[in-house]
């Protein structure tokens, strides 16, 4: 896969994050995070951390933009865009996808596949495999 380029389309993807940001449900963290999902036919699909008292049953916002997006049909992904930070605050920290994101991610992306972040200052752009080094996925399945 070719990179993304810094253009506008950045631009759009972290103007959607912090949009979907606005939406978290986040009463017991108070840390809200929004994700914007890039789709490959130029879709964009967004999310927001939804959070549970049940902490086990809480769903962050990359699984929420990948779910909404993948129960419409989708299956092909260039990037996503990933904002966080306290409620109701400015971002001043990079998000990075937790575990459980990533390998979701692993699931319908190759390790080319682009994670954007930002702390409101400077940009960060890492592919899923120096998130995800060593990763399990569907080919360990094939070779059993």
């Amino acid at each position: 896969m070719e990179r993304l380029e810094q253009t506008a389309l950045w631009n759009e993807l972290f103007q959607k994050a912090e949009e979907a940001r606005k939406e978290a449900y986040c009463p017991y963290s108070g840390f809200s995070v929004g994700a914007a999902l890039l789709c490959a036919d130029g879709a964009m699909y967004t999310g927001c951390n939804i959070e549970n008292a049940a902490y086990g049953v809480s769903n962050c916002a990359e699984r929420t933009a990948f779910f909404r997006a993948v129960s419409e049909g989708r299956r092909e992904f260039l990037a996503i865009a990933i904002v966080g930070g306290k409620r109701g605050g400015p971002v001043r920290e990079f998000c990075a996808p937790c575990g459980v994101c990533r390998q979701v991610m692993a699931e319908f992306c190759g390790l080319d596949f682009e994670v954007l972040l930002t702390d409101g200052k400077s940009l960060q752009r890492l592919s899923l495999g120096e998130l995800l080094p060593h990763s399990f996925g569907k080919d360990n399945l094939s070779k059993v």
